[in-house]
């Protein structure tokens, strides 16, 4: 009798590992396609994922391969390419309305910044994401804007970009790869509301920008060279000229 009880005790074991196991592989590829097909409608740029992985007991995962194609007229290939991002999230929430992760970790992404006085790749597709996400969505995007508002609202604890690198192609500056300081956002979605993706994605690309265009404007050996046209005494005040540029280069 003892002998059937720990048999029928393996199997009920082995049972509910091969369903958590089954359960993480289908959310896998229901996260791998979600990022995919909403993310590029939302964005409006092609968004490619190469492999998701979620461990449901410990509440882990890791990101592989993740990236953001550029807007129509833009000439690199990408806006932003994610090696490998890892992230931690309280399993319990997954079955809850709001997904609570309490940490993301970006490690050493690629990012493209192009643009000129027409704006920048990375301020398109915010302003994409921005349209999407308002309540005066046009109707051409209204199956991504809708799908958005039907996803899963979450919370983010901590998000950390570091080692990140942007390779800078900007009209008036030299082509160049600059190191890009250690980005921390920190309780992002905490109402009880949360935060979509979009509105994370927002956030995160807003301080990209941020401090892409803070770069290139205290770069002063660059601003020198665009003194030429700006006015009498344009090249005594690098700061005013950094104002100008960083103002350029935001415009949408």
């Amino acid at each position: 009798m003892k002998k059937i009880v720990v048999r029928i005790g393996i199997a009920l074991l082995i049972l509910i590992v091969l369903a958590v196991l089954a359960i993480s592989l289908f959310l896998d590829g229901a996260v791998k396609r979600s990022v995919e097909s909403v993310g590029s409608k939302m964005a409006q740029v092609d968004v490619k994922l190469d492999n998701v992985s979620l461990s449901l007991l410990s509440g882990s995962g890791t990101i592989k391969g993740l990236t953001i194609g550029n807007p129509p007229g833009y000439k690199t290939s990408q806006a932003i390419g994610v090696g490998t991002a890892t992230l931690a999230l309280k399993p319990g929430s997954l079955l809850s309305k709001k997904v609570v992760i309490t940490k993301i970790d970006v490690t050493a992404p690629e990012i493209t910044f192009e643009g000129g006085l027409t704006g920048n790749n990375l301020n398109k597709i915010r302003s994409n994401l921005e349209g999407n996400t308002s309540s005066s969505a046009v109707s051409t995007n209204a199956t991504a804007a809708k799908e958005e508002k039907e996803s899963r609202r979450m919370e983010v604890d901590d998000f950390l970009i570091s080692n990140a690198k942007v390779h800078v192609a900007v009209s008036g500056f030299s082509e160049q790869t600059l190191n890009v300081p250690e980005i921390h956002l920190t309780d992002l979605g905490t109402n009880p509301e949360g935060i979509t993706g979009a509105e994370l994605g927002k956030r995160v690309l807003a301080e990209l920008e941020k401090q892409i265009v803070a770069m290139l404007a205290n770069n002063a050996g660059e601003l020198k060279n665009l003194t030429k046209g700006l006015g009498k005494g344009a090249g005594t005040n690098v700061n005013q000229i950094g104002k100008s540029i960083g103002d350029f280069l935001k415009k949408k």
